[in-house]
């Protein structure tokens, strides 16, 4: 008789310090996410929309696998952004009316907001060396940085 198998992921047990630079990274993301979605919403250029909504959901996808792993660590998981994050969507959407939807001003606000969520991967990968989700903060930490370049090469080409 075969032995079924055990199909259930199992978290890594993981430290309060990284379990906490999880959480900043869970609210970076969905900061990140809103963002973006602001942005793509008032944009436009519907091309330069349509590549900030696609970065939009790949940071929602990040939020989630991370609040996977704090969640696996009998631990509340982030919802929400932070208080920074929404002023800063309130500033990116009052400059996107105020210019009248020009992509370069909002893509300027949007790559400030990208520089945020990619110091914070930055400073994660620094702090919590040797943590056993690494593989998966440095793949998430590639994208960031490649979403990051694709705003700013955007942003100067609307120039």
């Amino acid at each position: 008789m075969k032995t079924p198998t055990n199909t259930t992921t199992t978290m890594p047990p993981l430290r309060d310090e990284t379990i906490e630079a999880l959480q900043d990274l869970i609210s970076i993301n969905i900061d990140s996410c809103e963002g973006l979605r602001t942005a793509s919403d008032t944009i436009d250029d519907a091309s330069i929309a349509g590549t900030l909504r696609t970065l939009a959901a790949e940071r929602e996808g990040f939020a989630r696998d991370l609040q996977a792993h704090v969640r696996g660590n009998h631990t509340k998981p982030e919802e929400d952004g932070s208080v920074r994050g929404t002023l800063h969507r309130w500033w990116l959407s009052l400059r996107g009316t105020l210019q009248g939807g020009d992509a370069h001003a909002v893509l300027a606000e949007a790559e400030r907001g990208e520089d945020a969520i990619k110091a914070c991967y930055e400073k994660v990968l620094k702090d919590i060396p040797g943590s056993p989700l690494q593989k998966v903060l440095m793949t998430q930490y590639s994208r960031v940085k490649a979403g990051h370049d694709k705003v700013r090469d955007l942003r100067d080409s609307t120039k």
